[in-house]
């Protein structure tokens, strides 16, 4: 399958949480959301999948809102990569691996550190396709 990588460098077809999922899939999410700290209790299927970046999902960094602004598809085709903000999702992002290593199967692990853990990997590989003149086309939030 091939990489849909979001604004702040995630792998989305990694992703437990990407559309399409089954119940059972999403369900199973929720638990794991849990377990690793992401979450502070098991959410329902509705709530734990994911639909997209959007202006009005919640972000801490506020990234969809910057590449918005600067009218770019990901942070890695920004001039200001990596800006500090993004700097900090790096870091608060790699905090969680070390817990998930230890509570995940193998496999949900491996999903975790494709769709999280490489954003910064992701990021980068973009910053070096992107071409110098950072134009972009308007896209539709």
């Amino acid at each position: 399958m091939e990489k849909i990588i979001a604004a702040c460098g995630n792998d989305c077809s990694a992703c437990p949480r990407h559309l399409p999922r089954t119940e059972d899939e999403l369900q199973h999410t929720a638990e794991l959301w849990l377990k690793i700290g992401y979450r502070d209790r098991i959410v329902s299927n509705e709530q734990i999948s994911c639909t997209g970046c959007k202006l009005n999902n919640w972000c801490r960094y506020n990234i969809i809102q910057c590449t918005v602004k600067n009218n770019i598809d990901n942070c890695g085709e920004c001039k200001e990569y990596p800006c500090a903000d993004l700097k900090e999702c790096f870091v608060i992002t790699d905090s969680f691996a070390p817990l998930c290593k230890k509570v995940c199967s193998k496999e949900e692990y491996e999903a975790l550190q494709k769709a999280f853990f490489e954003k910064k990997k992701n990021l980068d590989k973009e910053k070096n396709n992107t071409p110098k003149n950072h134009e972009k086309i308007s896209k539709n939030y």
